[in-house]
């Protein structure tokens, strides 16, 4: 169940609802919003109705909601308002304008993140994307360059007015990557190590977590609630495709999730069409129709030049292919109430 506070409810009045919920043997959570305090109350009791009268009748409670979902924090049964991520550069998951983040599959060369920094960044990106740690099928595939590529992501980001979102892959390094990172992200492989999620939200840093190759909703959305639980109520869910028998495409995008997901939880969506498809020239149509059924963003992979990428180059967009994309995004959101980011001047 979830107990929203009333907006002027004491913080004496929070601690004596958290302490009957200790003394009931169940756990509670608080979330502090700007406008109301709310308690969700995890466990299992067998005397929920009992509970729920007596928590309704508590001085500064406005009222108690019982919650059918699995997934209770994250559900919007819950929590109605919508989740808005900001992340220190300006950017914002969930609001008027789109967060777009640009940039290689794995950071190669101090040279080829400054070039993408700077060409995105004027085309319109505010978030830079590269992985320093990358998940490979194969062992004796590029592996990243580990605190060196986080280094660099860092130095260009901020030399052109980005955020950078990268991936952790191992709980020993959720804090070194989180020194680096304005947003943790959490690939597809690992959506259901739940010792990386709990670490990931302890870190109290935004999260993007993506879909499993072969998830459901329901299982993203309690891997959603790992890391809700942990600590980081700021979390970014992104559809990234799902696993299909057809070899035609890498994978499935499913772009049904996005505004599904609206009708289920309070976190933003963002979606990723360089994984979801695996062919580039599908890239910009599905960031297209991504956008027009609501996704609060897009992750894309650009490069500077595709043919020599150390990996996924067959999906990454060139630089002028990128600007394009951005050029012909800008009505599309403007068509659903949405905007792009300002375009950097050239730096």
């Amino acid at each position: 169940m979830i107990i929203v506070m009333q907006s002027t409810a004491t913080e004496a009045e929070v601690e004596a609802v958290t302490a009957l919920i200790a003394a009931s043997r169940l756990t509670s959570h608080v979330s502090r919003g700007s406008e109301r305090t709310i308690v969700g109350v995890i466990g299992i009791s067998h005397d929920k109705e009992t509970l729920l009268g007596q928590f309704a009748e508590m001085s500064g409670v406005e009222s108690v909601v019982p919650i059918s979902k699995s997934y209770k924090l994250v559900s919007r049964e819950g929590r109605d308002e919508p989740t808005i991520v900001r992340l220190p550069n300006g950017v914002t998951f969930g609001g008027e304008t789109l967060a777009i983040a640009a940039g290689p599959c794995s950071v190669e060369s101090r040279e080829q993140i400054f070039a993408t920094a700077a060409s995105v960044a004027r085309s319109g990106a505010n978030l830079l994307r590269g992985g320093a740690f990358k998940p490979r099928t194969s062992p004796y595939a590029f592996q990243g360059m580990g605190l060196e590529g986080l280094t660099i992501m860092r130095d260009a980001a901020d030399a052109h007015g980005l955020a950078v979102v990268t991936e952790v892959l191992d709980v020993r390094d959720v804090e070194t990557v989180a020194a680096y990172a304005d947003i943790l992200q959490i690939g597809a492989r690992n959506m259901q190590n739940f010792g990386l999620l709990r670490e990931a939200g302890a870190a109290r840093k935004p999260v993007l977590l993506k879909r499993g190759i072969a998830a459901t909703i329901e299982e993203w959305l309690m891997a959603a609630e790992y890391v809700y639980v942990a600590g980081s109520h700021d979390i970014v869910l992104c559809e990234r495709g799902i696993r299909s028998y057809d070899p035609m495409t890498r994978n499935l995008l499913d772009l049904t999730a996005v505004p599904l997901l609206r009708s289920l939880t309070h976190l933003p969506v963002i979606v990723d069409p360089s994984h979801g498809t695996g062919v580039r020239a599908l890239v910009a149509p599905m960031s297209l129709a991504a956008v027009a059924v609501g996704a609060d963003g897009l992750i894309v992979e650009v490069h500077p030049n595709p043919a020599t990428a150390k990996s996924d180059g067959p999906q990454s967009l060139t630089l002028p292919l990128f600007a394009e994309l951005m050029d012909r995004l800008d009505p599309v959101a403007r068509a659903v109430g949405r905007r792009l980011p300002a375009k950097a001047f050239a730096v």
